[in-house]
């Protein structure tokens, strides 16, 4: 009976280690990603929006000059990737907040507040999330136009912040009806102190997986409006943008789309992993990516 017993906690103790392996890779891949980005302007080895050969438009190779080759505008992928890199890590940041504040907000709102405020809020919400989160963006753009990063970043965090108003809204119903806020209420504490210094830190694990996951998406979704000419415009380079650059070249070009694409599934890839993981820690209902 021993040895079973043996056997099974050897399987548990290296199932553990692999876990463990896999949240410490996809942390460094993120760190050396926002490292590359933040130190772009030290590690590129030329002005992402020069063109050199702009009257013969000259394509090449990766090569020891251009480690990832040139576009059709003889510009350097390797520049414009680590440039790309800070916009679509800054708008997949920045929208992410706007949505975690917005939505942590409204959903602390509708649940500690309850009845028929709770009802209409929610109502509104199911209303809200009844459209797909892409044609709500993509109808808005329409109407909108061409539109600047800060627009851009505003669109994306206000139109993805529905489903976790709902998940912290349950959160705060089950919260609110814990003995430290009677006793809160009890001592003489404001509704709103209590919702802010009580209530809202014990609901912040499903914030803070939402957050990590949102960060992903936000990051796909303005590649796919930058791809199809709705988001970062040229000659400023995000991810998206390069790989339409490359996408009528993908024979006598590849590189021109490749590298941006692996670095957006390499991010991508990595924060959901972390993401994965941090649902597993708190046991976090998972997040759909289509809102």
């Amino acid at each position: 009976m021993r040895e079973p017993c043996a056997g099974a906690a050897g399987a548990a103790g290296a199932a553990a280690p692999r876990i463990a392996r896999g949240t410490i890779v996809a942390v460094a891949l993120l760190l050396i990603i926002v490292l590359a980005a933040t130190a772009a302007p030290l590690l590129a080895p030329y002005d992402p929006a020069a063109q050199p050969d702009i009257v013969g438009g000259s394509t090449s190779a990766p090569s020891v000059a251009h480690p990832l080759g040139t576009d059709q505008f003889s510009r350097d992928v390797l520049s414009r990737l680590l440039f790309g890199a800070r916009i679509s890590l800054l708008v997949g940041f920045l929208a992410t907040f706007v949505a975690v504040t917005v939505g942590s907000a409204y959903g602390l709102a509708a649940g500690y507040l309850g009845g028929l405020a709770d009802e209409v809020m929610m109502r509104l919400v199911d209303a809200l999330m009844a459209i797909p989160r892409v044609l709500l963006v993509l109808a808005l753009v329409a109407l909108w136009g061409r539109m600047s990063t800060t627009a851009l970043v505003l669109l994306l965090g206000l139109t993805g912040w529905f489903q976790l108003s709902r998940l912290v809204r349950a959160e705060v119903l089950v919260a609110r009806e814990g003995d430290y806020v009677a006793s809160a209420r009890a001592l003489g504490a404001h509704d709103f102190r209590i919702a802010i210094r009580h209530v809202l830190p014990n609901v912040l694990p499903p914030i803070i997986v939402f957050a990590t996951i949102g960060v992903g998406n936000v990051i796909v979704l303005e590649a796919g409006l930058s791809y199809l000419g709705f988001g970062i415009q040229p000659p400023t380079p995000s991810w998206g943008n390069m790989i339409r650059d490359g996408a009528e070249l993908m024979t006598a070009g590849w590189w021109i789309s490749l590298f941006p694409g692996l670095a957006i599934v390499a991010t991508v890839v990595a924060v959901n992993a972390l993401g994965d993981r941090l649902q597993r820690a708190f046991r976090q209902p998972e997040f759909s990516a289509h809102e």
